[in-house]
């Protein structure tokens, strides 16, 4: 038993060591996931679905599809980074565009989760759904970046 905590402990703290500040949301993406996963399953009976191992490998490859998303927004932090460094502007930019990717993808999760626990037909506190929602339409709005324009005219 005391190996196996051992090496439970040695993982997480590999792995806490190398996501840095993007553990955090990380494990609770991986969390909601599965809880959603989960969830979902609990519904389908509940609603006019048919559960089929298609649909049950469709929303894996979604969820691998959600931490690769992750990992994008890894890459254009890291770009940011040695952009600022090569511009000599001495900002330190975290893990910021992929922990706002992470974080809008875990809001998703628990509408998500909520969603099908209303399915089931437990009943949901009034305000946690529209709370939740309101908090994904924040996060959006600050985070939105204007698109360019082109100006250009032949």
């Amino acid at each position: 038993m005391d190996k196996i905590k051992l090496a439970v402990t040695t993982v997480l703290s590999v792995l806490m060591g190398w996501l840095g500040i993007l553990a955090i949301p990380v494990f609770l993406l991986v969390g909601c996931n599965l809880v959603d996963y989960a969830t979902g399953m609990m519904a389908a009976k509940y609603r006019t679905e048919i559960i089929s191992s298609y649909k049950g490998m469709r929303g894996i490859i979604k969820k691998v599809c959600m931490w690769l998303l992750i990992l994008v927004g890894t890459m254009m932090d890291i770009l940011l980074r040695f952009a600022a460094e090569n511009l000599g502007l001495g900002v330190q930019l975290p893990f910021l565009v992929s922990t706002v990717v992470a974080v809008w993808l875990i809001v998703n999760e628990v509408i998500s989760i909520l969603e099908n626990i209303l399915d089931i037909g437990v009943e949901l506190p009034p305000f946690l759904l529209p709370f939740v929602k309101n908090f994904k339409k924040q996060v959006e709005e600050k985070s939105e970046v204007k698109e360019v324009q082109n100006d250009k005219t032949n």
